[in-house]
Parts: structure tokens; sequence; C-alpha cells
């Protein structure tokens, strides 16, 4: 198993050591973990939009409409894949939304479930009726209390998710972009805090669990604001101790594995939005 970078640990000089040592064992993991996982789903070849028809539905299936870089979507197909359920995807182009999604989600957005005729919207909902209707394993702890604090934990993401895209798209503005990375990294503190007093791998224990699941397409896409902050990155590892070490145990998940997609498409997304020109200033 390959060892990955890390934010926060001299990325220049790490990066480069590690593409030269461990590219071919990590993209070995993910092929692993992809062919372990594909055969449990089908999946449309491009994305779908505007003018478009919705491919027919397999009876008895599960189907996800999503978006390749949705990290809702991404939400989803992590639960789908820790549960080992059979299911297929759609995807959809957000851009120039096909007529057919409206039907399924009068919003018009992704993740939405559909099921022997019927659907849901929101990640969140999708995530916990899956979990109720596949309960083995079970990601959510068996205390009501314990249960209820990871669904509030889970809602704090969304401002360290504010918080990148306010870095990617701050166009060189470096008081902009402070700004951002100490709303980003004040966000995350109670996740630090979190683990630190667990004492655990994972905030769901020896294994990940719902909150590992609903917060890691969000730290997925935290590497991309790492690679533009450069130097330290956003998560320096006397500050992120905790976190660090939760990233790199996150990385040899086979579900996060199966579901992983390179920084290099990631970055590939943000630069696509009309007068965003990201520089990186760490090599990766």
């Amino acid at each position: 198993m390959a060892k990955y970078p890390v934010p926060g640990r001299g990325l220049e000089s790490q990066n480069q050591e590690f593409l030269q040592e461990n590219c071919d064992s990590i993209n070995l993991d993910i092929r692993m973990a992809k062919a372990t996982i594909t055969s449990l789903y089908a999946v449309t070849a491009k994305h779908l939009g505007s003018g478009s028809v919705c491919p027919p539905v397999t009876p008895g299936v599960i189907r996800c409409y999503t978006n390749k870089y949705s990290p809702f979507g991404h939400r989803v197909h992590l639960v789908l894949a820790a549960k080992e359920i059979k299911h297929e995807y759609v995807l959809v182009n957000l851009k120039f939304k096909p007529e057919w999604l409206f039907e399924k989600n009068p919003r018009g957005k992704v993740p939405v479930l559909e099921h022997n005729g019927r659907v849901l919207y929101e990640s969140l909902v999708i995530c916990d009726y899956l979990e109720e209707a596949y309960p083995n394993p079970p990601l959510y702890p068996a205390d009501p209390w314990a249960r209820a604090r990871e669904r509030m934990l889970v809602h704090l993401v969304a401002k360290g998710s504010y918080a990148l895209h306010k870095i990617l798209f701050s166009k060189g503005d470096e008081k902009k972009e402070a700004a951002a990375i100490a709303e980003l990294q004040n966000s995350l503190d109670v996740y630090e805090k979190e683990l630190e007093q667990r004492d655990t791998t994972f905030f769901g224990g020896d294994k990940p669990g719902m909150l590992d699941y609903m917060l890691w397409p969000f730290a997925e896409r935290f590497e991309v604001g790492h690679l533009v902050v450069g130097g330290d990155g956003l998560f320096p590892a006397d500050r992120f101790p905790a976190w660090i070490k939760w990233t790199e145990a996150m990385m040899k998940d086979p579900a996060v594995l199966a579901a992983y997609l390179p920084i290099e498409e990631h970055t590939k997304f943000y630069r696509s939005f009309e007068g965003n020109r990201l520089t990186m200033k760490s090599a990766r």
C-alpha cells in the first residue's frame, strides 16, 4: 500500500519524492479498489445535458443521478460503495441541464436517487435512507445522542467548503486569500479537536463511519487549496496532526479509493470557470 503525501509536511520536496516512489503503487491501489467496486454499478460514459433523453432505468436497481465533480454526489458514491450496494449512475451536465432532471428534482440539482419509480434528493437525506434501508455495515453509532452529534458535525463542513472556494477564486488578492485560509482553518479546528478527543483512527472508530464519508469529498478537494497556497499548505502539521493522520488513513479505504478523483481532475474543473486562473505554488 502506498504512503500518501500529506499537506503541511514540505509539499514541494515531499510531492516530488512521492511521485517518484509511489505513483505506480497508488495507481494500483485505486485500480484494485475500482475493480472490486465497479462490479456493483454501471455508468453513462458522458454527462448528459439539455436535449438528451434519460436512459431507461434497470428494473429493481438503484440509480444515482450525479455529476463527476459534485462533492454531494461523491457522498452518495461513498456510501453506496461502503455498503456494497449494486447500483447504476447517470452523469448530468449541470451547466446545460437536461430537461428531465427537473422532473426528478424541481431544483435541478444532484444527487438524485431513483429506485422502483420513487426519487429522493439532497445528499444527506439519500445517505440516511441508504443507512436505514441497507443497515450493514452500520455507518452511524447506535446511540441516538451520538448519532445526532454526527449529523450536527456533518453540517459544519459547509463553512470550510465556502472558504475553499474563496481561496480558489481570490484571483491573486492576497488579503482575500489570507482571510479565506484563516476561515477554512478555523472551521476545521472543531474536527481536529473531535479526533483528538475520540482518540480513534476515524471519526467512526476503527473503520470509517457516516461522518467520515460525509466529510471526505470536501477533504479531497481541499488538496487543490493546498497546492494553490503552497508552503505548509492549508493544514500545518503542528496545528492539524490528527486531521493529517485521518487523511492518510482515509486514502487507504476501498470505498474512498473507488470513488477517488485525481487532483488533476479537480484542478481542471476549477480552472474551467471563466476568469479563474489557478496558480499552483506547490509542485505535485
